[in-house]
């Protein structure tokens, strides 16, 4: 993942839903997980006024500026992506049913960055049979 702004959510539904196509697991379990401390894997709609009403929402549970707030900014300016990620979760796991995630009508997983600018990677994990 490569998020150019500080923060931002990516849709990486069609992402899961390929590694899953690929897998040939056809009923099972898939886990995706944000493998840095600043970013978050979630389920929600893909609406852009609810996308715009969470980061306005955590930009009030933990407001980027002034860094001087937060005992952790020292060396980094990101304590405040820190607890958004604490918030926004670290992973999701869904069921496979069929060979496709088992969702209802408007999930979508996303990936959201709280700290961007920079190379971070995603994990996809799969079992079942």
């Amino acid at each position: 993942m490569e998020v150019p702004s500080r923060r931002g959510f990516v849709n990486i539904t069609p992402e899961v839903e390929q590694a899953i196509a690929q897998s040939g697991i056809r009923e099972g379990l898939v886990l995706v997980n944000a493998m840095h401390i600043t970013a978050s894997v979630f389920i929600n709609d893909d609406e852009s006024g609810l996308h715009a009403d969470m980061e306005k929402w955590l930009e009030k549970l933990a407001p980027e500026k002034p860094h001087s707030q937060y005992r952790h900014n020292g060396a980094e300016d990101n304590a405040d992506a820190h607890l958004k990620r604490t918030v926004m979760g670290r992973e999701v796991v869904a069921a496979i049913t069929g060979g496709k995630l088992d969702f209802g009508p408007w999930e979508q997983i996303f990936y959201g960055e709280f700290d961007g600018g920079r190379r971070k990677r995603v994990l996809i994990k799969i079992i079942g049979e």
